[in-house]
């Protein structure tokens, strides 16, 4: 008989086991929190605290990572079983309270059986061992590979394909990373850096967020990197992560930071967190993303010739500007994209228009003829129609963007700048840390006028045609395309 490896003879256990919990496991299925636009995502039943996530990457961003995750939570109603969401990985063990669980896979849910029955409001404590896979061959989010490593894009339903999670941006909750990799890489994720432990070839770096967080907005990086630092307003630590041969090309770029902050604090208050700066990637993604404490950009952004200085600049106050709009302030539901997006859309353009003479009337007036045809292709600002399977990034289409930033224009000329931006400072504070749904924004904005707006709101947020728009009764739609 010839000798097996350890190695493999712990692969063929594992893989036994796992063969086993299945059958133990009755009919496990997904289950879900109910939101319209991702139906599975998510998870009743429990509230997540704190996520604690260590990774080993073993220096090539082709090959599975070790992985455990260690979740915080407490149960809302008594619970059976505890699904979580995670795909593109192997579970190796599963413990709850300090104990061995059966678990089995549904789709993409773990789904795992407890000791025992679990009372409402118990605390519940899940370690989970397993593998995190960077590489499945499909554009489908998750790790991002780069010219050196690895970074996260795990907007909108990903984080799940990196490590187990409720992953649902309803379930904010503190982060801490423990990540081992090679010493000559360098490894920064969201918050703030909690120590670095160096043994033979290895380095393990330590984060901690300050502030809860979406499963959406997490965010390692590892690479060969520099890490630039400097000092925004009121002494807050801002550090940029760049490919280490491009720091110098890059620095013109990430010296603007400091004073975008200090002109997104003039429109709507001090910023929410404990550092900023940018991840400059080398890699082709066709978008940048409002990672909380550390915005994700392309390399290209900044290199190619082709985009003009005031585009890039504000395309870098669009991702600052989701600090406060989708990540201090984080949806209820994804159907309330548009808070997100509209609003990094709307400070995108007023700060280009401040710094570049790019007339904001314009621009919306430019969003009002396109919003019929917008809202035909992918339905109203705050009901989208459900992203087609696979094309889970085409939720993220124009009518969420320019379109939703038509809304607050109409809405500044509907009840003046003064209260306009006396409801936008109270928004970002009274909802700091947590989430809100598009009936808060309506509530507090007719709070803040003094007058009922829902009328007002629906047509804007739910109509199939654009409202006509407040003093400009000469701005008219262009039909979409093939109607007459």
């Amino acid at each position: 008989m010839p000798i097996i490896s350890r190695r493999l003879r712990t692969a063929l256990l594992a893989t036994a086991s796992a063969a086993l919990v299945a059958a133990a496991l009755p009919s496990p299925v997904p289950l879900g929190i109910g939101d319209p636009l991702f139906p599975h995502l998510g998870n009743p039943g429990y509230d997540v605290l704190s996520y604690d996530i260590g990774l080993t990457y073993h220096g090539s961003n082709s090959k599975p990572l070790d992985a455990v995750t260690r979740i915080d939570a407490r149960t809302t109603e008594p619970l059976d079983r505890i699904n979580l969401d995670f795909a593109r990985g192997t579970v190796r063990t599963v413990e709850i309270n300090g104990q061995r669980a059966d678990f089995a896979v549904a789709d993409e849910d773990l789904v795992v059986q407890p000791p025992g029955r679990l009372q409402a409001g118990a605390p519940l404590h899940i370690t989970v061992q397993h593998t995190s896979d960077p590489n499945d061959g499909k554009d489908s989010g998750g790790w991002l590979r780069t010219a050196d490593g690895l970074a996260m894009a795990n907007q909108a339903d990903a984080a799940h394909r990196v490590f187990p999670s409720n992953d649902h941006p309803a379930d904010k909750a503190y982060f801490t990373f423990r990540i081992t990799a090679p010493k000559d890489l360098t490894v920064v994720a969201n918050g703030l850096p909690a120590g670095t432990a160096r043994q033979d070839a290895e380095t393990t770096w330590t984060y901690r967020t300050e502030h809860p967080m979406a499963t959406e907005l997490a965010q390692v990086t590892i690479g060969r990197s520099a890490v630039l630092k400097r000092t925004g307003p009121h002494g807050l630590p801002v550090r940029d992560v760049v490919p280490s041969a491009d720091r110098e090309q890059l620095e013109p770029w990430l010296s603007k930071t400091p004073g975008q902050l200090e002109w997104m604090e003039r429109q709507v208050g001090r910023y929410p967190f404990e550092t900023y700066g940018l991840l400059v990637a080398a890699t082709d993604t066709g978008f940048e993303l409002e990672t909380q404490t550390l915005s994700l950009f392309e390399r290209s952004l900044f290199t190619r010739t082709a985009f003009p200085k005031w585009y890039v600049e504000s395309i870098m106050v669009h991702e600052l500007a989701h600090q406060w709009f989708g990540d201090s302030v984080s949806p209820q539901a994804w159907s309330d994209l548009w808070l997100n997006e509209g609003h990094a859309s709307w400070y995108e353009a007023r700060y280009a228009e401040e710094h570049a003479n790019k007339p904001l009337e314009s621009r919306m007036h430019d969003a009002y003829i396109r919003s019929d045809g917008w809202r035909a292709a992918g339905g109203p600002p705050a009901r989208p129609d459900v992203p087609a399977p696979g094309h889970k990034l085409s939720l993220f289409r124009p009518v969420v963007y320019d379109g939703s930033a038509l809304i607050l224009y109409a809405l500044r000329q509907e009840i003046g700048e003064a209260a306009f931006d006396r409801l936008e400072r109270s928004w970002v504070k009274e909802h700091q840390d947590s989430n809100a749904a598009t009936a808060d924004f309506v509530r507090l904005a007719s709070q803040t006028a003094g007058r009922d707006l829902t009328s007002f709101f629906d047509g804007w947020l739910y109509g199939k045609k654009t409202p006509p728009m407040p003093r400009h009764p000469d701005w008219h739609s262009a039909k979409p395309d093939g109607q007459r």
